[in-house]
């Protein structure tokens, strides 16, 4: 049931449009700037589809399910506004969780651990602490 809400979520987001809003540069600052508010477990998921799309197995239409979903985090401008205290990031979630379920078969142990090392490499020992018991 909730993964049709989310689903439903997500089919109203114009994927393409999110896709085009992606950058590296734009992820990085996004994370590294709002870490209190989007969290640590939203943040290893977001670089477990990071990592998956650099992968060269990855499809087409999952990288662009991803690319979508990244520049969907990365946007100010999205379904709702992410500076709403505790709301904000729930539609950004929605949109990540989707893209987890279209890259689950790519996320392997490689990709776990590139994650967990970009968030030690970012916020340190005690973020990646912090995840293991979220």
């Amino acid at each position: 049931m909730r993964e049709n809400v989310i689903e439903a979520e997500f089919n109203d987001i114009d994927v393409e449009k999110y896709t085009d809003e992606y950058s590296e540069e734009g992820l990085w600052d996004k994370i590294r700037d709002n870490v209190a508010s989007i969290g640590i477990a939203l943040i290893y998921k977001a670089l477990q589809l990071y990592y998956v799309a650099q992968s060269p197995n990855c499809p087409v239409k999952v990288k662009a399910g991803i690319y979508g979903a990244l520049g969907y985090l990365i946007s100010p401008f999205d379904f709702i506004p992410d500076f709403m205290p505790a709301v904000g990031y729930t539609d950004d979630a929605a949109a990540i969780g989707v893209a987890l379920i279209l890259a689950q078969m790519y996320i392997n142990d490689d990709i776990k651990m590139k994650a967990e090392g970009k968030i030690k490499d970012i916020f340190g020992v005690k973020a990646l602490e912090k995840l293991e018991k979220e």
